[in-house]
């Protein structure tokens, strides 16, 4: 039996929970998961009908459409601040507005060919980057208004189960 309970459909993975001493097998294991995540998003879009990709995953949450839409957002403004952590001492991060943009026309669309495009050759250059990382690299520190202190390492943790999470989101908008 599925639990269908509020906590199971919002994190269908568990929450977030950063590992403070990240090992290089840790690291690498979390890469590996932003490596494969286009392709079990896309596996999971590809299989579902033009209706489930309207389908909220939970009542008052994204459609299937929007999840696969903000992961390319997201995933984008990570892979910037991946970036400008490495060229900027102590960046701090210009957060965004999720839910405004999850009602843009072009997050609304149930058409995510080009959303999961985006994904596939985001994650192809931002896993290459990150293997290319040192330790000093993976430490080095960035500011999230809303998250606080953070590091590069903090982030490759957050967006590998981000990608896990929201295929979980897609499997309960399949599993309906």
């Amino acid at each position: 039996m599925v639990d269908t309970t509020l906590d199971a459909l919002r994190f269908p993975v568990g929450k977030f929970a950063v590992v403070r001493e990240s090992t290089d097998a840790m690291r690498t294991t979390w890469i590996d998961e932003i490596s494969i995540a286009p392709d079990v998003v896309a596996a999971l879009a590809d299989e579902m009908t033009p209706a489930q990709l309207k389908t909220p995953y939970r009542e008052g949450g994204w459609t299937a459409a929007q999840v696969v839409h903000h992961l390319a957002d997201s995933h984008m403004n990570a892979y910037i601040r991946t970036r400008f952590a490495l060229v900027q001492d102590d960046y701090t991060v210009q957060p965004y507005d999720e839910n405004r943009w999850s009602q843009f026309p072009d997050a609304i669309d149930t058409d995510v060919t080009t959303s999961l495009s985006i994904i596939d050759g985001l994650h192809a250059r931002w896993v290459t980057l990150l293997r290319s990382l040192t330790p000093a690299d993976f430490a080095r520190k960035l500011f999230h208004p809303e998250r606080g202190p953070m590091t590069i390492d903090t982030l490759l943790q957050l967006y590998a189960w981000h990608g896990k999470h929201h295929a979980g989101h897609l499997r309960i908008v399949k599993g309906k």
